[in-house]
């Protein structure tokens, strides 16, 4: 490992060093094509604009930043073009690739982009192979330009505000509804009138606690998060430069004790080098590494703010209350080590021996530690000696990611007062200790994992035109990548070679086949070869005789058609890398637990078949075909790109129990199947995605109104399913959303006895009066399984982007919002919702079912069992997730240059932002909640940004 960081650094350090080093050289000039918004990168080559033949949408980033800063590198993609929601055209694993290298999104900051496009059609992702089956997010980050050095500084610091925590009830409120949940329940109750009446008093919350962590006694108003970040770029003819630097740190809500100094932080560097080595080679090196640190104090401070119930502890404790003339409670308390600020000591109870104020003083604490490096290096051969416009292009990339925590993990002392009461005050007794101070002083390192990726690739492209008319363009490529993970025995691996040939008449009439051999281990010896090819063709008519002096500036039609060999849905539930699922599968029973053979084996364990062998097992296919429009009008006032697709995902893995024999598989004890996977699932997905710009100048304003969006249906066209003719009406998956709920109809609540005896049997549990009453689908007089219905979809189908940008002299106004219609959500969190046994109580129960409130009630009445039959997924839980989120809004004021005029800057531009502002939603509260970890937040940026 330690050669390998040597390595990298190395490599870092000679880039940037060599960057340094050549910065001397640079001289004012033009800038050269990479930069020219005219040029898309698309997969293994820069394409004009003009030229991409739809399924492919072009976010200029570096022009966005300058108006709309942002933290995430990802966070313009669902708003300000079409087809992505989470996912590309509704499939999920889309393929980030950065710099021609596979990587994550979050390694690059929005601030090194120059440019994201999104490759969606089958023809678009086709040349990257089996792993770009699902859609391609490709990030290009900015290069050095030709041109004198030039700097630029930005600074960014503002406050995240909580926009809503959970509601639990107070200790006094908790105790009197937990009694009534024993009493539902023909159970005595544990707390008693006094403890409650006292409780709520609140004259002694030491005694009768009350504990509410979300309380300003343990929570900032707000927190901080700043940043700064430095560019340099430049160059001449001969070499070209860009580096990067910066530092960010977080801080957190939490003040008390040792937490209020949690903090995330992140230092980055990152360099590139453009050489021209020769008239016909050049070469490019590039390097990053990247710091990250999440320091936290020991505990999961928000997971026990949603279960630790409010009566169990107090955790700080007055030594006021101790009796002077005491001397054994005394020498107890000071055998800790933590008596706080002199005034208090670490409360406890048998049942809550610690607690997490408590730990944030003396649990010790931990750092999560992240480190990224990252190597690449490309070689262009112009191979014009040979023939004019041929190239042969390579390129080779390793990162190394460790990743591990570190810290102290310290024992400590709490101590149990035993109240008593003395001439109407309250004095402890004596205490009792859990628990003892200890400190070894060793640091843990836990946690450990790294991850290695390598990707390699090498090309032969042509490019010619032929009598200014005809345009060529072919390519064959050969790519691959490899990543090695800790734990995981077999490496994900993507072998691919690829050969494109694109032709296009004046610009007019196109026609492009892409296709690729992906190779892939999944598959049994013999089938590990797949082909996916693709045809797209496109026709401009703006450039026909009859659209000649029509309104439009442009308009592109394109039809794409094509079949993708993939392997990313060879896997299952058990085995998520998906290699050797073609075998069968044998195991030797040797836990001593289980089962053992009769005595022909003298009754030593004996074997079960787990599955069966398919050496037929071939790639899941997505075939699809797609038509696509763009274009502009009335001298790009509108503009605009429409794309729809449809297409089959055809043999998803099964091991189908409807076409094989019930004698292959033992139901029994012990359990045994030699059913093989098959391909066998069929989805189809339908949909269109959209982006439309309006731009218009007002007066002294420009104006740009953005509205983009998907809209997408995925539904099941084949399963293995064995259902009567009854109750295939209801329970089919075929034919219904793939990402959907399924689970029972609520009829209400049951009111009473009567009510239970005339109804069919509830399967799931004894109910009673307040208890959900379910509808029976199939008759047949009992509540199970089987009555489950398809309820709604958990996706969202339709995803709706709208950005403004208004331009005023040295202002400039940038809104974002996002819209979400047509999903559905569950309220089902065990912490909040699903209230039951031993749970803290939220707020939701105020609403609960008794015999006073059961014409009103819109909750169960209260348990202290399971509640199986009302915990469940049902549409009683269920609530519409459509909503209208301000994601952003920025406004920003460029000084006028000529007050800079005779110094040595440049430009200064001043911004303040808000984001994540409102959510207008019917059931805003729930999507804005997070229960069990960090509250969703408001972000207040104010930043500066300065060229030299």
């Amino acid at each position: 490992m330690k050669h390998i960081y040597k390595g990298l650094a190395f490599c870092a350090a000679f880039a940037l060093g060599s960057i340094h080093a050549l910065a001397q050289e640079a001289t004012d000039a033009a800038l050269d094509l990479m930069n020219d918004s005219t040029k898309v990168q698309v997969a293994f080559r820069t394409a004009d604009r003009q030229d991409i033949l739809g399924g492919i949408s072009v976010i200029n980033v570096a022009d966005l930043t300058n108006k709309a800063y942002t933290t995430g590198s990802l966070d313009f993609v669902e708003n300000v073009v079409g087809g992505v929601n989470g996912n590309i055209w509704g499939m999920s694993e889309y393929l980030v690739v950065i710099d021609g290298m596979v990587r994550d999104a979050n390694n690059v900051l929005p601030s090194e982009i120059e440019q994201i496009t999104i490759l969606k059609g089958a023809a678009a992702v086709v040349l990257y192979g089996s792993r770009a089956s699902k859609g391609v997010i490709q990030i290009t980050t900015k290069r050095g330009q030709i041109g004198a050095t030039r700097i630029r500084i930005t600074a960014n610091t503002g406050f995240h505000t909580p926009k809503e925590y959970p509601k639990y009830l107070g200790a006094a409120e908790y105790m009197t509804l937990y009694n009534e949940a024993r009493i539902n329940d023909n159970a005595t109750i544990n707390f008693s009138p006094e403890q409650i009446y006292h409780t709520a008093l609140g004259d002694n919350p030491y005694r009768y606690p009350d504990l509410d962590m979300y309380s300003s006694d343990y929570l900032r108003s707000a927190y901080n998060r700043s940043e700064a970040i430095a560019e340099i770029s430049g160059g001449s003819q001969r070499v070209k430069y860009y580096t990067t630097t910066g530092y960010m740190r977080e801080s957190t809500l939490l003040k008390v004790a040792n937490a209020a100094d949690n903090y995330v932080s992140r230092f980055f560097v990152r360099g590139n080098l453009d050489m021209k080595l020769h008239d016909l080679i050049t070469a490019q090196a590039d390097a990053n590494v990247t710091f990250y640190d999440s320091y936290s104090v020991a505990g999961d401070w928000w997971g026990n703010a949603a279960t630790l119930r409010p009566n169990r502890v107090a955790p700080l404790i007055p030594l006021s209350y101790l009796e002077e003339n005491d001397p054994a409670s005394w020498n107890t308390i000071n055998t800790s080590n933590y008596i706080i600020d002199g005034k208090y000591f670490l409360g406890g109870t048998q049942l809550d021996p610690t607690n997490p104020i408590a730990a944030a003083y003396a649990g010790g604490d931990s750092k999560y530690v992240s480190r990224q490096f990252q190597f690449n290096t490309r070689f262009d051969v112009n191979l014009r000696p040979v023939l004019d416009g041929l190239f042969f292009r390579a390129k080779y990339g390793i990162d190394y990611a460790s990743t591990y925590n570190q810290g102290y993990t310290n024992e400590f002392a709490t101590f149990e007062p035993i109240w008593s009461n003395y001439a109407g005050a309250d004095r402890v007794a004596s205490v009792n200790k859990y628990g003892n101070d200890s400190k070894n002083g060793i640091e843990n390192i836990s946690n450990s994992a790294y991850r290695y990726t390598y990707n390699i690739s090498a090309q032969f492209d042509y490019t010619k035109t032929f009598d200014k008319d005809h345009n060529l363009f072919a390519m064959l490529v050969a790519n691959a990548w490899q990543r090695q993970a800790s734990g995981a025995y077999h490496r994900v691996t993507n072998v691919n070679m690829g050969f494109q040939a694109s032709y296009n008449y004046q610009h007019k009439y196109y026609v492009d086949f892409s296709a690729a051999l992906p190779y892939s281990a999944k598959m049994p010896p013999g089938n590990r070869l797949g082909f996916s090819p693709t045809l797209t063709v496109g026709w401009r008519p703006v450039k026909e005789s009859f659209l000649k002096d029509s309104a439009f500036d442009d308009l592109m039609i394109t039809a794409s058609a094509g079949i993708i060999a993939q392997d990313l849905d060879i896997t299952t539930s058990d085995n998520e890398l998906g290699y050797f699922l073609y075998q069968a599968e044998i195991v030797r029973n040797n836990s001593g637990s289980g089962w053992y053979s009769w005595g022909d084996l003298l009754g030593e364990p004996a074997t079960q078949f787990n599955r069966g062998d398919n050496k037929d097992m071939t790639f899941v296919k997505r075939k699809e075909f797609t038509i696509g429009v763009r274009g502009s009008l009335w001298n790009k006032l509108l503009t605009f790109d429409l794309n729809y697709f449809t297409n089959r995902m055809d043999g998803g893995l099964v091991r189908p129990e409807s076409i094989y024999p019930n004698y292959f598989t033992q139901t029994g004890y012990p359990t045994s199947s030699i059913i093989p996977w098959i391909n066998f699932n069929i989805d189809d997905r339908t949909g269109v995605d959209f982006s439309v710009y309006l731009n218009k100048k007002v007066g002294e304003v420009d104006l740009t109104l953005g509205v983009s969006g998907l809209y997408y249906s995925a539904k099941a066209a084949k399963r293995d399913e064995n259902y009567s003719d009854a109750e295939k009406a209801y329970r089919t998956r075929v034919g219904r959303q793939i990402n959907g709920y399924w689970g029972l109809q609520n009829l209400g609540l049951f009111k009473d006895a009567t009510e239970i005896a005339n109804s069919p049997r509830q399967g799931f549990a004894t109910v009673a009066p307040g208890d959900i009453k379910y509808k029976d689908q199939n008759g047949d007089n009992i509540i199970d399984e089987k009555d489950e219905v398809f309820l709604g979809r958990y996706d969202v189908p339709t995803r709706l982007g709208i950005n403004l940008s208004a331009k005023w002299r040295g202002f400039t106004l940038f809104a974002m919002m996002n819209g979400y219609f047509g999903g559905y959500g569950i309220k089902d969190n065990t912490n909040y919702y699903w209230i039951n046994g031993e749970d803290k109580y939220s707020e939701v129960v105020r609403d609960r079912w008794t015999p006073a409130t059961a014409a009103t009630a819109t909750y169960p009445r209260l348990t202290t069992t399971s509640g199986d039959n009302n915990f469940r997924i049902s549409d009683f839980w269920m609530y519409k997730s459509d909503r209208l989120n301000l994601a952003q809004i920025q406004l920003t004021y460029d000084l006028p240059r000529q007050l800079l005029q005779g110094t040595f800057v440049r430009g200064i531009s001043v911004y303040l932002g808000g984001y994540n502002l409102l959510t207008i939603a019917k059931e805003r509260k729930a999507l804005e909640l997070n229960v069990g970890s960090a509250p969703q937040t408001r972000f207040y940026n104010l930043g500066v940004k300065a060229t030299f």
